[in-house]
Order: structure tokens, then C-alpha cells, then sequence
């Protein structure tokens, strides 16, 4: 059986989150598919993820910051 963790927190996010993850690895140069990308490399895919989380906490960052 599949342990997958890579769930949603808000299920209703999930088509918004997958947007997110192909324009950061677009933006990055990572030739990044809908369904499988097993040819990638584990530093391709960690690095769109690190990335995300990046660009999420610049986000944040700025509403707080009331910009």
C-alpha cells in the first residue's frame, strides 16, 4: 500500500497549487509534466518544491509587512 503525503490542506486549493508548482518550474527551467516526471532528477523536483516555499514566504512576508 502507498503512503502518499502529498495531500492539500484545503482541498479546494489543490487546482491553484498545482498552477503555482508549473510556473515556479517554469520560472526555474525544471521540465515539469501534469502526472509522472520519474525522468526528473530528486534536485529537480526538491528544488521547484524549495522554491514554492520560497516564494509562499515572500508572500507572507509582504502582507504582514502591509505591502
Amino acid at each position: 500500500m502507498s503512503n502518499n503525503s502529498n495531500r492539500t490542506n484545503v482541498p479546494e486549493a489543490r487546482e491553484a497549487m498545482d498552477k503555482f508548482k508549473m510556473e515556479v518550474a517554469n520560472e526555474i527551467g525544471v521540465p515539469l509534466t501534469n502526472g509522472y516526471n520519474g525522468n526528473l532528477t530528486s534536485a529537480q523536483n526538491g528544488s521547484v518544491g524549495g522554491y514554492m516555499v520560497k516564494k509562499m514566504i515572500e508572500s507572507y512576508e509582504r502582507q504582514l509587512a502591509g505591502k
